[in-house]
């Protein structure tokens, strides 16, 4: 069996708040979780937005902070991110293309692919012909290995009014090449600071909370404008493979006050 820990949007800044939040004091209380009571996980991995600036400060900041994780990481892009600054900064697998963070990684239970969907000056984001063709010959090579996708962006719609307008541009091109393997097992998705999971087809997926703060849920409705991180608590998640099953369950690792602001 394989144990992961999934992290996502730690929005991570050197200094002030973001959005009323402490984004140092979020991620030093995920880590001490995980340090403290699943330092046995083989890999962190983390689907985005890994600082809020796309600062180098920022970048060096959440190094730092990541260097005191007991287990490996694997860090990936999100909207927030500079791919450039990232590459320069963070650590990332022999396997990595060289113009984008998308990379996989072998484990006793199948393989592990990030996807980068990133879309340079969008919030929105996208998966271009390059990262397709390298994705298709990764799934065509994997052969009867199960493989998890890990990503920022959703390349569907999950019923935010919000969140949907800024998801995978290209989305539907996407789902069209992952439908056609059936090594594919499982989508871990971030980007919506909401818990949500679902099926894409017959390929089941999970959304996770961010480390920092949390999106409000759709009702009552709300807009860009006006937007306010609800008081929910932030989680990360707990992820076991074996073979082509996997279980994950959702881990609250400090409540709301720690880090955040009412």
């Amino acid at each position: 069996m394989t144990k992961l820990i999934w992290m996502s949007d730690t929005h991570f800044s050197a200094d002030g708040d973001v959005l009323g939040h402490d984004p140092r004091v979020r991620l030093q209380a995920a880590i001490d979780h995980i340090n403290d009571h699943h330092s046995d996980a083989q890999l962190c991995v983390i689907t985005g937005d890994m600082v809020n600036r796309g600062s180098r400060t920022d970048y060096e900041g959440v190094q730092i902070s990541l260097a005191n994780l007991a287990i490996p990481y694997l860090p990936m892009v999100g909207n927030h991110d500079n791919r450039n600054l990232f590459r320069q900064v963070l650590p990332l697998p022999d396997t990595c293309m060289a113009d984008f963070i998308q990379y996989k990684m072998a484990t006793p239970d199948g393989l592990i692919v990030c996807v980068d969907t990133h879309k340079i000056g969008s919030d929105a984001g996208e998966v271009c012909p390059k990262r397709c063709a390298w994705l298709q010959q990764t799934l065509v090579d994997s052969g009867n290995t199960p493989v998890f996708l890990f990503m920022h962006h959703p390349p569907m719609p999950l019923g935010l009014p919000m969140q949907d307008t800024e998801n995978m541009e290209n989305g539907q091109d996407f789902i069209d090449l992952i439908s056609g393997f059936e090594c594919v097992k499982y989508l871990f998705i971030g980007h919506v600071h909401r818990p949500i999971t679902g099926t894409l087809g017959s390929i089941p997926f999970s959304t996770m909370r961010s480390v920092l703060y949390q999106a409000p849920a759709p009702r009552p409705s709300w807009v860009w404008d006006t937007f306010k991180p609800s008081t929910e608590a932030p989680c990360i998640g707990l992820i076991q493979l074996d073979g082509s099953s996997m279980i994950m369950q959702y881990d609250q690792f400090c409540q709301y006050e720690v880090g955040g602001k009412i």
